[in-house]
């Protein structure tokens, strides 16, 4: 038997006796970019860094890991940021956290049925993220809807029979995902909501009432800054459309732009257009109101109602 036909068997066998549970595909791609990069850094080969792991990791698993086909294991990334001689305890710490989490099973899976691949991602993402920086023009962020304003929001923007049949469901994974702002350790939202959304005409005026009063109580919580872009504001890079920021602590380099489109949804996840759009939530920070005054326009909207 050939020595690449053991490394195929064995990494077969690992696999099978390991469980491997499929990461998410964004999250799985930043965590084998960032490897490689540690792995090129030292200018070693695959083949280089596979013999450093006395036969654990073949070169055709750090490949499949390094290009996003398979998932990490916990041990085999501990055992690449020893050979890479990465000591810094918090980073390892964030790099495996990231790792085993990965592999579990999260409890949107049980709505498999109703969610696509690209949504799973976010949802994941947002599972593992500590913070959240996000723009939205005209409507209020998933993470702070109330129920009756996330069916509203889901239900206007059905464009097909598939999407109408599953609404209820899709109401209930949006406040499922919520729980990230008040776990052990709470997700850090930074929120910029265009003044428009605070004036959407629903056809139950309660319904946006209890929206903005919902928006006053998370903007009196610590991990939470909520503000408004006036609508009187001057032209913002904003204007070019809504998104939203995943960061992962000292994992800079894993950080993930994702836009929402009205049939799909794209993931930006170069470093340097990431960084585009961390420098446009800062203008758009900067242009909003402060998160004091922006909360006294909610009141007063909301008082309107």
């Amino acid at each position: 038997m050939t020595a690449k036909r053991r490394w195929r068997q064995t990494d077969r066998h690992q696999q099978q006796r390991e469980g491997y549970v499929s990461a998410p595909t964004v999250r799985r791609r930043q965590l084998g970019r960032t490897l490689r990069a540690m792995r090129e850094r030292l200018s070693l080969t695959q083949e280089d860094a596979a013999d450093g792991t006395r036969g654990k990791i073949s070169p055709a698993k750090l490949s499949r890991i390094e290009t996003a086909r398979n998932a990490a294991s916990a041990s085999d990334v501990e055992l690449l940021l020893d050979l890479y001689g990465v000591t810094d305890a918090e980073l390892r710490r964030d790099i495996i956290r990231l790792t085993r989490e990965g592999g579990q099973r999260g409890w949107w899976q049980s709505y498999r049925s109703v969610l696509s691949p690209v949504y799973q991602d976010l949802i994941s993402l947002e599972a593992e993220a500590t913070t959240i920086r996000t723009w939205q023009i005209a409507s209020i962020p998933g993470l702070l809807q109330t129920p009756q304003y996330a069916h509203a929001a889901i239900t206007s923007t059905a464009m097909s029979e598939a999407i109408s049949d599953r609404v209820q469901a899709l109401v209930d994974v949006r406040l499922a995902r919520q729980s990230v702002l008040s776990r052990s350790e709470p997700l850090r939202l930074r929120a910029i909501i265009g003044e428009a959304a605070l004036h959407t005409q629903l056809s139950d005026p309660a319904v946006m009432r209890d929206q903005l009063s919902r928006l006053v109580h998370f903007a009196t919580l610590p991990n939470i800054d909520i503000q408004v872009l006036p609508i009187g504001a001057p032209l913002t890079v904003g204007q070019t459309g809504s998104f939203a920021i995943l960061g992962f602590g000292n994992l800079t380099e894993l950080s993930v732009v994702h836009l929402e489109q009205l049939t799909s949804a794209l993931y930006v996840e170069d470093h340097t257009q990431v960084s585009t759009y961390a420098d446009a939530h800062e203008s758009l920070t900067a242009a909003a109101l402060s998160v004091e005054k922006s909360l006294d326009l909610i009141k007063q909207a909301r008082d309107q109602k």
